[in-house]
């Protein structure tokens, strides 16, 4: 096979391909045996039928024409392969000899991924959260563990947010009672929202004795009318939380000291804040690179990164045993608008990546053998098999510069962060060292913040 490439305007080019008849001729061989199989002839079994039978019966243009719309593609990969294209779209063919006989010959005319010129990346500025937790969040940590072994006592004033009320409540839907939305005796804690928010705005400076009639919108969305509730306040309580001491420390967590448990919990929100902060600066610097796009992305590459955020999300969804279909039945949307939805970050996607391959070309960050072998054995680790195996696989399905082009990305990425200015939320300077996690730090994160281990790390989940 003998193919040259031609650059043409608006980032298209074209490929011409010619395969010589040799190379040729096992597409038209298999297309005989698709005919073969698809055709009845006295005397002859299904799919048994002679090529040369064939040819008297039907011609060879009939299989030829079958081998050229089988084969073309193949054909045109490996002129992609040959030539590193990097096609975007799917190609126009137009074949111009071998219809009936002779080599094949044709052109596949391709858009590809255009390259641009960005400007200013190497003086990007991004706005990061200064990650020292400050002595109302170490407070705030302390306060939820002392929340566990809070005690309720009666108080005489109105309630107020954070207290816990015994009511009586009666929810009716035109004169009927709904179940589940009447209890006597039920403990409320103010201000949680549960239910209906009408119910904390009513409780709110209400006092024991008081009578409370309201409506409400009913909490479930496919429900139609309103709701009219009646409570009956029997008792306003408050928590009263320990006082925080070496006692209660000893007590209620593994350590034995209120400092030691507030070093604990600092360590832990300080990594909870670095690993955010990091998290900020990488997404704050492709935001911020991505905003230097002039240039409207190609409608292929949108196209083709909606389609991957879909199935993306899809897989994430269905990982939880849920069908996407019912997903989007749940949430009362159709493909289309969730793909819509997903249209404009897909276009900021594009666009960061077109810049990052532009910061590539200008820095010239050149992939090394060591770092593709590099590459390849972290992949390798990852799927459980031999480095070369996955090597030969990819390179033969002409993916190598795929990885190739992502390793460069990375590149880009890691010459942008170490060149990035990075200030503060209140814009003063950050140096990049005050982001860096220390390794121990890392290695103990699953078990920071651990007073009472639980509470303490399931907030900073929350969180994050």
């Amino acid at each position: 096979m003998k193919s040259t490439v031609t650059e043409l305007e608006d980032n298209k080019v074209k490929l011409s391909v010619e395969v010589d008849e040799n190379e040729f001729e096992p597409a038209v061989d298999a297309a005989f045996k698709k005919l073969a199989k698809q055709v009845r002839l006295p005397g002859f079994r299904p799919g048994k039928v002679p090529r040369k039978v064939l040819e008297s019966h039907f011609g060879k243009e009939v299989a030829r024409g079958q081998a050229i719309e089988d084969a073309v593609p193949d054909f045109f990969f490996k002129a992609i392969i040959e030539h590193d294209v990097d096609f975007i779209a799917a190609p126009d063919y137009d074949i111009t000899g071998g219809m009936e006989e002779g080599p094949l010959v044709f052109d596949a005319t391709v858009e590809v991924r255009p390259q641009i010129n960005v400007a200013g990346y190497d003086s990007l500025r991004v706005e990061v959260t200064r990650p020292e937790p400050t002595d109302e969040e170490i407070e705030e940590r302390i306060d939820q563990i002392r929340g566990q072994f809070g005690e309720l006592e009666t108080v005489e004033r109105t309630a107020a947010e954070g207290d816990h009320a015994t009511i009586d409540i009666t929810g009716t839907h035109d004169g009927e009672e709904v179940e589940g939305l009447t209890a006597n005796d039920y403990v409320y804690e103010v201000g949680t929202g549960a239910v209906v928010a009408e119910i904390d705005e009513n409780l709110i400076g209400a006092k024991a004795g008081d009578i409370l009639d309201f409506e409400a919108e009913h909490p479930d969305p496919e429900a139609e009318g309103t709701l009219s509730f009646r409570l009956l306040v029997k008792e306003v309580q408050e928590k009263v939380l320990p006082e925080v001491d070496d006692a209660f420390v000893a007590d209620a967590t593994e350590f034995e000291t209120v400092d030691e448990l507030r070093s604990d919990i600092s360590n832990g929100l300080r990594t909870m804040k670095l690993q955010q902060a990091n998290t900020m600066l990488s997404d704050g610097v492709a935001a911020e690179l991505g905003k230097l796009v002039d240039e409207e992305p190609p409608e292929a590459l949108v196209e083709n990164e909606v389609h991957q955020r879909v199935n993306d999300m899809a897989q994430r969804i269905e990982s939880q045993g849920i069908d996407f279909g019912q997903y989007l039945q749940m949430t009362g949307s159709s493909i289309d608008q969730f793909q819509e939805q997903l249209r404009e970050p897909a276009e900021e996607g594009v666009k960061i990546d077109l810049a990052l391959r532009a910061v590539v070309v200008a820095e010239n960050l050149q992939v090394s053998d060591a770092d593709l072998d590099s590459e390849f054995e972290t992949l390798a680790e990852q799927v459980g098999q031999p480095a070369a195996d996955l090597r030969a696989r990819i390179e033969s399905a002409g993916q190598l510069s795929a990885v190739r082009s992502d390793l460069e990305r990375r590149k880009a990425v890691d010459w942008l962060l170490d060149r990035v200015q990075i200030v503060d939320e209140n814009g003063e300077p950050l140096d990049r060292s005050e982001l860096e996690i220390p390794e121990e730090e890392a290695d103990g994160d699953a078990e920071a913040g651990s007073a009472d281990a639980t509470p303490v790390a399931t907030v900073s989940d929350e969180e994050e």
